[in-house]
């Protein structure tokens, strides 16, 4: 479509008439750089190791053939059959069906409980005042690594129980704030009309206000569950159930057969999940707005 005259001289006239701010721009760009030149003098690269490298090269060979000692030891252990199609304890996929458990119990607790928490925390809810206590406490949650929480709770209750409770507490922060900012963007004018109609307060409630959060609440409970079933896999680093023990463990012993079995286990789940997260948020997005 060609663009007409007047409208093509109003553009124009508005990219000549924007403020320049080269001064600013320029002192932007000297504080990124100096604080990147700085953080680069904090790190001391004495190049690459040897035996990292090796770690990596025989990590990489192992995942594209699980079973690549069995050229040279013909008694290994067939690891694909042993660890990839087995249901015992130790193989992957019961680790990862605990891994996804860990991240759906996680995720759950930590969506319910950030309910109270975002309410108490929205300024169209409780005030300025009053949203200073919750909104200081979810920052507070959000400080601590999720690395922390699972150290904290594997001294109150070892194995898969700690992995959850670990995700559900700093699911808490992620979740409550985007919860505050849906609860503070909500429609007054609904509350209003049904105000109007002598609706009581379990009616504004329930038909004013919880259709205009559900669609996002679930969406963001959905993304924070894409994102625990990779906290869950790490969380098992330090005990807290899941696969993450038995790829630490291998890591560890330099058993990369292993290593590559827990990877190809890993991988194909999360991409799964990061696939079907995305699609069911896009439909939830699609409701919302029609």
């Amino acid at each position: 479509m060609k663009m007409q005259p007047n409208a093509s001289s109003a553009v124009l006239e508005t990219y000549e008439n924007a403020p320049r701010k080269y001064w600013a721009k320029i002192i932007a760009f000297v504080i990124v750089f100096s604080l990147a030149a700085w953080s680069f003098d904090a790190i001391n690269f004495g190049g690459i190791n040897n035996v990292g490298f090796s770690v990596v090269r025989n990590i990489l060979r192992y995942f594209v053939n699980p079973n690549y000692k069995m050229k040279f030891d013909p008694e290994a252990i067939n690891y694909i059959q042993k660890y990839f199609f087995s249901w015992e304890r130790y193989a992957v996929p019961y680790l990862m069906v605990e891994t996804i458990m860990i991240a759906i119990l996680g995720t759950f607790l930590g969506a319910i409980i950030s309910i109270p928490f975002a309410f108490l925390s929205s300024k169209n809810i409780t005030g300025e005042k009053g949203s200073w206590f919750g909104a200081t406490l979810i920052t507070m949650i959000r400080t601590v690594p999720i690395f922390v929480w699972g150290i904290v709770f594997i001294r109150v209750q070892g194995g898969a129980m700690a992995g959850v409770l670990a995700i559900s507490v700093s699911s808490i922060g992620m979740i409550s704030k985007l919860y505050i900012e849906v609860i503070e963007d909500i429609d007054t004018g609904i509350l209003e009309a049904l105000d109007s109609t002598g609706a009581t307060t379990f009616q504004k409630i329930r038909f004013g206000i919880i259709p205009q959060l559900t669609a996002s609440f679930l969406s963001t409970a959905i993304y924070r569950f894409e994102i625990n079933v990779k906290n869950a896999a790490i969380l098992g680093m330090v005990g807290a159930g899941g696969i993450g023990f038995t790829l630490i463990d291998a890591l560890g012993s330099f058993n990369f057969p292993i290593v590559a079995v827990c990877l190809w286990g890993i991988i194909p789940v999360v991409l799964a999940i990061e696939y079907l997260s995305t699609w069911l948020r896009s439909k939830l997005a699609q409701s919302e707005r029609s």
